[in-house]
């Protein structure tokens, strides 16, 4: 009688494994997040899972190109997108052999956990303090939660259970994923589900040109945008070069380097700052 590799001795196909996936969240608006996101020159949707959070979910597989593993290239993913912007970026991923997430923020070092197939964790309990710190999550209540994932639990004996438990902690800080977007499931399947959420956005790399003016948009939006453009910073450019010029002047008869260089600041940045205005106005 012929062997049949995908059987066990009751003649039970054994379980298939369990396809690799991946989330990036992002604690900012999609309006926010969308023109940074696309400098990772990756296809992905983009959509709301909160009101502080998005959610972004790749359309293609890089992790099945090159050798790559899931968790590398997601690490890879959120530690590029987390230097450009001043809010954090939330790297979950899975695979046949384990899962995990990776938290990165600004420039300083990405902090990540891992657990097996089977559930159990090999991570740090370090790295979960880290992570409730930088996130602003509550000490005491939201701690006591994510230490629970840190030690074995036959009820959590697998990894999407522990993603899962994971999520249920950062609903108390504002995240909400959309219905479908679960950790676990294919990426095929989340690509789908992302796709019919309300005001769902494909992200896609055009140029460099349209990325920077994007990325100026949102920072024009921002508290900051009317010191950079418009009346404001008109007027400010202005004074800027008014107090400059004669500084300089003053301090290069005087001698006195510092005051001529810090006149001389004074007009690169009035100068930079009416450019900046009137170059945005004509693009």
């Amino acid at each position: 009688m012929p062997s049949d590799a995908t059987a066990g001795s009751t003649g039970t196909p054994a379980p298939r494994p369990r396809a690799a996936g991946a989330l990036l969240l992002c604690r900012a608006d999609p309006a926010t997040v969308g023109p940074a996101a696309k400098l990772l020159r990756e296809r992905m949707l983009l959509t709301q899972a909160g009101p502080d959070w998005s959610v972004l979910v790749p359309e293609g597989k890089p992790w099945l190109r090159g050798g790559e593993r899931v968790d590398s290239v997601l690490a890879g993913w959120a530690a590029a997108l987390a230097v450009s912007v001043p809010w954090p970026v939330l790297a979950l991923w899975w695979d046949a052999e384990h899962s995990g997430y990776t938290l990165a923020s600004g420039f300083r070092r990405p902090v990540g956990y891992v657990w097996l197939a089977n559930g159990t964790p090999v991570g740090e309990d370090e790295a979960m303090r880290t992570f409730a710190a930088r996130l602003g999550l509550d000490p005491v209540l939201d701690m006591q939660s994510l230490e629970e994932l840190t030690r074995s639990d036959s009820a959590a004996d697998s990894p999407r259970a522990r993603l899962l438990g994971l999520l249920a902690v950062l609903t108390r800080a504002g995240l909400t994923l959309p219905v479908g977007l679960t950790p676990g499931e294919p990426a095929d399947r989340l690509r789908e589900v992302a796709r019919v959420q309300p005001g769902a956005e494909p992200i896609e790399w055009s140029s460099w040109r349209d990325a920077v003016r994007a990325e100026l948009d949102v920072v024009e939006r921002s508290a900051i945008g009317p010191w950079l453009r418009g009346p404001k910073a008109s007027t400010a450019a202005a004074v800027q070069l008014a107090v400059g010029i004669p500084l300089t002047v003053w301090g290069l008869r005087r001698r006195g380097t510092g005051w001529a260089v810090a006149g001389a600041l004074l007009v690169v940045h009035g100068a930079l700052g009416l450019a900046y205005d009137r170059l945005r106005a004509w693009d």
